[in-house]
């Protein structure tokens, strides 16, 4: 049985610092710009904020979420820190939305923000064997999803080169992305290899940047709105864990859109477009899946035939996903949704999608975690 909302959440507003690489900025800007960004969206003050949510996985310092908002003002607000791997953001989120929904607050922030250093990510602690020994890559591990998924299905590596294509096409009319490059399928699957299968063009690369996002109760919008055609509703919201096993229906992706369908009345049929967490080209056709979007076995095919694109069917990660954006960790989550949003709107530019009335953000995290939001307008 899944726990119901109290009352209607309604995300006011979206910022977002670009994505990329910033020396002369530490995380703590990142996160402030995009704080300012979406109250500015919002049309809320930051004294009308009476909870705030960070997300972030790097070390910055004890207390960031604190450190950033201080600069604004100190107000008493409790500020929560929150680390779920990739899924720290969407974490935050979700705090949030229930933080509204069940009346503890009436409006609250969202934020989170990263500086991820070059290089190979890893997951476990510095003296743990699998860093040792070399065992701890998450290449090596959406390599081994992908080599899986070509044995069970048949799908040629073609198809998860395209994953790759069709990001950096979207990313490219995308300002806030880290990367503009368009790339063909041969640039794709000629370029170096990380993990076989996968080259470095089918990785997503190490970022820095920030987001946030304002949620308030649906009756106190009206307040300080102007206009309120601008609002979207978040109808469901999914966090879970995998189950022993994690994969098909026991996957943390599975369990938590199982969650999100429910809460929400929508189902897989109802969703127009999609944000999944594709860090490796295999995440997007194994999330697509996951998320019962594409029959088992069948995701590959509708990314050949271009049903993920922009004016496709299934339109997936209109913004560039992680393979254009960047993956800045604890603000990847929150990336999701403000995309969702602003296509909602109406308001994506060269890369609107013509319906987009209800949106679906997915963000899984080392450890077995995964976020799903369904959006309505």
């Amino acid at each position: 049985m899944v726990a119901r909302p109290g009352r209607e959440v309604v995300i006011t507003g979206v910022g977002l610092h670009p994505f990329g690489r910033f020396p002369d900025k530490a995380a703590q800007d990142l996160a402030r710009e995009a704080v300012l960004e979406a109250l500015d969206d919002s049309g809320a003050s930051y004294k009308d904020i009476q909870a705030a949510y960070f997300g972030h996985v790097y070390y910055e310092g004890m207390s960031v979420g604190e450190a950033v908002l201080g600069q604004l003002g100190l107000t008493g607000i409790p500020v929560i820190n929150v680390e779920n791997a990739c899924s720290s953001g969407s974490t935050g989120l979700w705090l949030a939305f229930w933080a509204i929904a069940s009346g503890q607050f009436d409006i609250a922030l969202a934020f989170g923000a990263e500086k991820v250093p070059r290089g190979p990510v890893t997951t476990t602690g510095a003296d743990s064997p699998e860093r040792l020994i070399g065992a701890d890559f998450m290449m090596a591990a959406y390599a081994q999803m992908m080599r899986r998924y070509m044995s069970a299905h048949g799908a040629p590596v073609e198809a998860f080169a395209q994953v790759s294509v069709k990001a950096h096409r979207n990313a490219a009319a995308n300002p806030y992305a880290h990367y503009k490059k368009v790339f063909t399928l041969e640039d794709v699957l000629s370029s170096r290899m990380i993990a076989d299968p996968l080259t470095l063009y089918q990785c997503c690369p190490t970022s820095e940047g920030g987001s946030a996002a304002v949620v308030c109760a649906r009756e106190v919008a009206d307040s300080f709105v102007k206009d309120t055609s601008r609002l979207v509703t978040i109808a469901g919201a999914g966090l879970r864990t995998s189950r022993y096993g994690g994969a098909g229906e026991g996957s943390q992706i599975a369990l938590a859109a199982a969650d999100a369908y429910e809460m929400s009345g929508q189902g897989p049929k109802d969703i127009d477009l999609v944000q999944v967490h594709d860090a490796g080209t295999s995440g997007e056709l194994l999330g697509i899946e996951d998320l019962g979007l594409v029959e088992r076995g069948e995701a590959w095919k509708l990314e050949l035939a271009g049903e993920t694109g922009i004016g496709g069917g299934l339109p997936v990660n209109t913004d560039g996903g992680l393979q254009g954006m960047g993956h800045p960790f604890g603000a990847t989550g929150i990336r999701m949704v403000h995309e969702l949003v602003t296509q909602m709107r109406g308001e994506a530019g060269d890369r609107q999608v013509k319906k987009a009335e209800v949106g679906l953000a997915q963000c899984s995290g080392a450890g077995g975690i995964a976020t799903v939001f369904i959006l309505k307008k």
